[in-house]
Order: structure tokens, then sequence, then C-alpha cells
């Protein structure tokens, strides 16, 4: 028996797929090993924080006293190596979570730059490099933007942040890669630039987007002395279980302020009702570690395999990783619409939906998005998505079971070749 009984993949495309399989084998063994230790962390941090059912019931109304919300904030906080975290399922994506704590943190006058080029494009109207004048942006505030363009071989401009962080309130770096072809930073990576930061101003507070980066690696920003890392609970770190949320961990004091965005100053974390939500944000915590090693592995598989294939894949398969994501350049617009069809077509939720370009708030450029995900928008599961523009690069990330992943994989490559094929 074989998945071909099924779904009558051609011999060459199932060779080829074999063969990426076990050329995988190695990093796929490093990754299952990064998910052991990723998985005691996470266990130990139920059992130290006293994990009980009582946690799961929730609250309504105010939601004093929510025990479920103190002890998720407490193992979170222990999980990622930070002082305190702010666990919220009002968070309603990575870049809400991001405004929050931007807008938590910085004051009028004060000064952000990034240290990773231009952000993700959905914080360019947070920030003011976007939209119009008058709404509501970081720049509208009084706000200064500066930014640190990357080395041409994608790597940060260490020399560049230490002069460019020299009065500046935040150094912001993007962990993943966004929208660009550059490799998403690893936990090294963001030493060195922690350790390019503090030559130059000790006093800035170092903040992080670690979305899609969580559990990649056994060490997170925090460890290497980030000062706040923030990212999504329908990523890496909600295991596939999370509905929504997000999370903003780090400096007690920083925390504070942030809890402050969201609700109100005076109040802050100690108000919010749960309804409900709290076993399925420690379930999905306690699933994602191997969770994440699913998207890591269907993610070198698919490296592998569109390399094989002739197309340009990044990262390959035993580069290291930063990320979940794997980006492959395709060419041209045809084919990056047929590979999108193909994940699509391998989704458990409408598979049967085409999907088409369209114009995506928060975003420039037309998008063409494949998701037929339990949860609307959750990339841990199998997803892929690009803009419509130079060099139809499509990035790919997810895989809730490798099992999924591949198959998703193995339909994007069957709808390239049959769209070659039919020329």
């Amino acid at each position: 028996m074989n998945i071909n009984d099924i779904y009558n993949f051609d011999s060459r495309l199932t060779q080829l797929a074999g063969q990426a399989e076990k050329n995988c084998t190695g990093i796929f063994e490093k990754i299952e090993k990064n998910a052991e230790y990723c998985g005691a962390k996470v266990l130990k941090a139920f059992s130290d924080n006293r994990v009980s059912e009582p946690c799961f019931y929730g609250s309504t109304g105010y939601g004093y006293g929510d025990i479920g919300r103190e002890t998720i904030d407490k193992v979170f906080a222990q999980v990622l190596g930070t002082e305190d975290a702010l666990v919220r399922f009002n968070f309603v994506s990575g870049t809400h979570a991001l405004s929050v704590a931007l807008f938590g943190i910085l004051r009028t006058g004060d000064k952000i730059v990034s240290l990773t080029g231009k952000p993700y494009d959905t914080l360019e109207e947070v920030i003011g490099l976007a939209g119009e004048k008058g709404n509501g942006s970081l720049m509208d505030y009084g706000i200064e933007y500066g930014q640190v363009d990357l080395l041409e071989d994608g790597t940060p401009d260490y020399a560049g942040i230490t002069e460019a962080v020299k009065g500046a309130k935040v150094a912001y770096i993007q962990r993943s890669r966004g929208y660009s072809l550059r490799p998403a930073f690893t936990c090294a990576d963001i030493e060195k630039m922690v350790e390019a930061v503090k030559k130059g101003n000790p006093d800035s507070v170092i903040m992080v987007d670690n979305c899609y980066g969580e559990f990649v690696e056994y060490r997170e920003p925090s460890e290497v002395g980030a000062d706040i890392i923030i990212g999504s609970l329908i990523k890496n770190a909600g295991g596939g279980i999370a509905r929504t949320g997000g999370y903003i961990a780090g400096r007690k004091d920083l925390v504070e302020l942030c809890s402050y965005r969201l609700t109100c100053v005076g109040m802050g974390k100690e108000v919010g009702c749960t309804l409900g939500m709290n076993r399925e944000i420690l379930l999905g915590l306690f699933m994602a570690p191997d969770v994440v090693a699913s998207a890591l592995k269907t993610s070198a598989f698919a490296s592998e395999l569109f390399t094989m294939l002739g197309y340009s894949c990044s990262p390959q398969k035993d580069e290291p990783r930063g990320d979940i994501i794997t980006a492959v350049q395709l060419g041209n617009e045809e084919n990056l619409c047929a590979f999108c069809r193909g994940i699509q077509q391998g989704a458990p939720v409408d598979s049967f939906v085409v999907p088409e370009p369209w114009d995506m708030p928060g975003y420039t450029s037309k998008v063409i998005m494949a998701a037929g995900a339990f949860t609307m928008g959750a990339s841990i599961e199998l997803s892929a998505d690009a803009p419509i523009r130079e060099p139809y690069a499509v990035w790919m990330q997810g895989g809730i079971t490798y099992t999924s992943g591949k198959l998703g994989v193995m339909l994007a490559a069957k709808a390239l070749l049959d769209s070659a094929s039919s020329k």
C-alpha cells in the first residue's frame, strides 16, 4: 500500500518525492530532537505552574481572578524565557499584538529603528510608511522611524545597526522574512544584533517579531538578549489548536505597559474575561513543539523536492532555519497560481476552492493565498501565499501533520507539472 493508491500521482513525481524524503533523513532527525527538547520545556512549565482543570473554565464580564488567564501568562513566560507574558485571545493577529506593543512602549518624540530592513507589509500603515496621514499611525503621534537595510547577501549590517540605534527607544527585529528572499534570522543572528545594539545604545528596548519562529530552535530570542518578543497563536505557538490570539512576552515593566494599551491604564493584565478559551490556548501550546516539527519537516521536504524540479528554494533542506517558511521562486504568475491551486487541493477544508489573486487589506500588491484550514488564516496549517509581483516567489508554511503537509506539497508539484505539460 502507498499514497499512489489514493492520489494517483505519476511515477516520476512519486520517485522524486521518495528521493527527496530520503535526502531529508538527516535533517528530520535534527528537527525531531529539537522538538523533544522544546516539548520538555513546555511540559516542565505546565508542571511548575500547576496547570489544572480549573484553569480551563474561563470567566465572563471583567474576568477578575481568572486563574486560567494568570496561569497561561506564567506558563508562556517560563517557556519563552521571560519575566512576564501577556497572552490573550483578544489579539486578532500577530500584527495587532505588534501594534499593541509598539504603541504601549513608544511615546511622542521617541524613535524606532528597524534593524532588518523594511518591515512586513501589514506594519507599514501602523508605522506610517503607507496609508493616509491622520489615521493614527506611530508617525501621526510624533514617533520617528529609522531603518537599517540589510546587506546585499541578506545579512544584518551590524556596523550600521550600532550607529543607527543611537538615540532610539526601540530597536526592532523582524525574525521571519516576510515577502522577501532573505534568510529568516536564527537566535544566533539575533544575538549578534543585540550585541550591535548594546554597543550603540545600551538603553534601547530590543523588540523581536517572533512570528513563525517559536520552537524552530531550542532557544527563543528572549534567551539571547531580546527585551520583548511578540507572536501569534494561529501560527507556531498555538499548535493548530488555538483559534485566535497572540502573546507579548518579555521584561515585566514592558509587558505591563503593553497591557495598558490592550485594556486601559491602571487595569492592564488584571482584567479581561477568557470566555472558555483557556483550554485550547494551553492545549495548543502543549502540542506546539511537535506541530512545529511537522511544519519544519514539510518545509524541508518541499525545499528538496522543488529544488530537484529545478526551482530556486530558500532555505535549502539542511540550511539553518529561523522560521517554518520555505520560499520557492516560480518564475511567472501562471506557475505561482498553479502552485497555490495544488496546495489548496491538499487542504482538509475547502479543497475544492480555486484561489485567485485579490486586493487583500494591508497589502500593496494583489495577493494569492492558498489556505484550507480549520482556523481561518492559521499559518501553522499548510498554506502558501504570495504577492503578484517579481520575482513571482511563493512563501509556503505549515503542515499541521507531516503526512498532510507532504501530500499538499506533492499536489502543488503535480499542479505545476500538469500546467507545464498542457502548454
